[in-house]
């Protein structure tokens, strides 16, 4: 089984091939030496991969392996997207992004 990782590499680069542009984020918090938490600033759920398409219309995929659990706050984060016009989906392979990008 492929690993979370692997399966984010492989969208990455097929959604790439295909002419859209991706970007992966880096969301989360992390401890400072000093003591403090730092955050990234993006809301909580905020899906692993974004971008657009030649079109510009825009997508948002939260990736999973094979086996992996989605939060409530991912589900929540896709589904506000979804709302307000974007393209946003849960994938576990690259035909479940492409499917997602391509509507």
């Amino acid at each position: 089984m492929k690993s979370e990782h692997q399966v984010q590499s492989e969208i990455m680069l097929a959604v790439s091939q295909a002419g859209n542009k991706i970007f992966r984020s880096n969301v989360g918090r992390v401890k400072m030496k000093d003591g403090r938490w730092f955050d990234t600033g993006l809301p909580k759920g905020h899906a692993d991969l974004y971008g657009f398409r030649p079109d510009g219309q825009v997508f948002y995929i939260e990736v999973k392996s094979e086996t992996g659990r989605v939060r409530p706050d991912q589900i929540n984060f896709l589904e506000t997207m979804r709302k307000n016009g974007a393209l946003a989906g849960i994938a576990r392979s690259v035909e479940d992004a492409m499917k997602i990008i391509n509507g």
